[in-house]
């Protein structure tokens, strides 16, 4: 009996060990569970932070390139507006020879003296726009191209080595920087 009465004895502590190891094993989990939550609401909160602050440089950049664009425009604007004011601050001289010249002329009537005069502001009025880069092309006597001269009528050629060739210049044609404004209007011999 008194087999029986150790036997169950350490059958009931075999049953406690166990309730308590269970117990502790629950126990265990409840606080893995509460760290894993903690961790996770942790990582979470790191997360939501990422993206605010992602947000926030999203917002700042977007603003910035409005801004950008903004600025871009009304400088546009503003050279749009004072673009031709440099080539007619450079032309307002030439027109003041004009009305000199004209007002000589009423005064004296001396059209060999108005002539000369007109020829000199013509001078000058060609080398203030050779000073802003405009090039007269030539044309007479070299061969037709396409990408400078626009042929407005064809003619017999005088000699077979004209054909081909501009005779004449109806309109002159004029490049600005190296990039043509306007083609020569030219006479072409067949």
């Amino acid at each position: 009996m008194i087999e029986e009465k150790e036997t169950i004895v350490d059958a009931q502590t075999e049953q406690q060990v166990v309730e308590e190891n269970k117990n502790q094993s629950e126990s265990q989990q409840e606080s893995k569970n509460a760290a894993n939550e903690f961790a996770a609401e942790d990582e979470l909160s790191a997360f939501k932070k990422e993206i605010e602050e992602q947000k926030d440089k999203y917002l700042r950049l977007f603003a910035e390139f409005d801004n950008f664009k903004k600025r871009n425009a009304k400088e546009r604007l503003e050279l749009f507006k004072t673009a031709g004011q440099d080539i007619v601050r450079e032309l307002l001289p030439v027109l003041d020879d004009f009305n000199r010249a004209d007002k000589v002329y009423q005064q004296d009537n001396n059209a060999e003296n108005f002539v000369v005069g007109l020829k000199l502001i013509q001078e000058k009025f060609h080398k203030t726009l050779q000073n802003k880069g405009l090039k007269a092309i030539d044309s007479i006597g070299k061969d037709f191209d396409v990408a400078q001269h626009e042929a407005i009528a064809e003619v017999p050629a005088p000699t077979p080595e004209l054909a081909g060739k501009i005779l004449d210049e109806v309109e002159t044609g004029y490049t600005l920087n190296d990039t043509i404004i306007r083609y020569a209007k030219v006479v072409v011999g067949k």
